[in-house]
């Protein structure tokens, strides 16, 4: 059984802000059949995930959870859109705070994956990325449970142990980061490659590097407190 498909059925129907009753009435079922359909009691056939899909305006391979964009979009790398774009996202208002932070972390990890480049390394690319991607998870999570009414429908994992979870899962990827670090030290060529000062972070990152050195000063101050 498809386990995503009752989960992004309902979180679907929440987002639309309509009842059980309501959507069963457009997607010509019965409310029985379709709160079966949202518990994952009961599978529909094809031809209800293609009804469900125009109803919502979203693609089947978004519906069955194989894809996280609503069009079903498999992104690529021209796909993504460069950090800095200009557009509306982008766009930091009110205090000055969440646009000096920002900066400050988005110039640090520009000196990071050009380190990872580098170091040419598919096991330590993978799992740092994981290791960020995880800690951009986690908060996401505490600003989207400010409001106790956002929809829990859009994540798998139960708020009561995604941080656990999440933790875990970092410390899984800073110990597999570690690891393939330590086999790197080994092959010479590369650590040469990668013999790292504040004199040669200023030299190679004249725009990055006196953010990262914030970063690292703001980081060791929390770790003291």
């Amino acid at each position: 059984m498809n386990t995503d498909f009752p989960r992004i059925l309902t979180l679907l129907r929440k987002e639309r802000g309509i009842s059980q009753k309501q959507a069963a009435a457009e997607l010509g079922i019965s409310q029985a059949l379709l709160s079966h359909y949202e518990k994952g009691i009961r599978e529909c056939g094809l031809d209800f995930v293609v009804r469900t899909a125009d109803f919502y305006g979203v693609s089947c391979d978004y519906l069955l959870g194989r894809s996280p964009e609503r069009t079903g979009a498999q992104l690529t790398v021209e796909d993504i859109p460069e950090p800095d774009v200009l557009g509306k996202e982008n766009i930091m208002r009110g205090s000055i705070l969440p646009t000096l932070n920002k900066k400050l972390i988005a110039n640090a990890l520009n000196i990071i994956f050009d380190l990872l480049q580098t170091a040419n390394d598919k096991e330590l690319t993978t799992a740092v990325s994981a290791f960020l991607n995880l800690s951009v998870y986690r908060s996401f999570r505490v600003i989207y449970q400010i409001n106790q009414k956002n929809e829990q429908n859009l994540f798998t994992v139960s708020p009561s142990c995604a941080q656990a979870k999440a933790l875990a899962a970092m410390v899984l990827c800073e110990s597999r980061a570690k690891e393939a670090a330590q086999s790197l030290s080994s092959v010479s060529q590369t650590a040469q490659k990668l013999s790292i000062s504040t004199e040669s972070l200023a030299k190679d990152y004249p725009l990055f590097a006196s953010s990262l050195f914030n970063l690292i000063k703001n980081a060791e101050s929390q770790m003291d407190k």
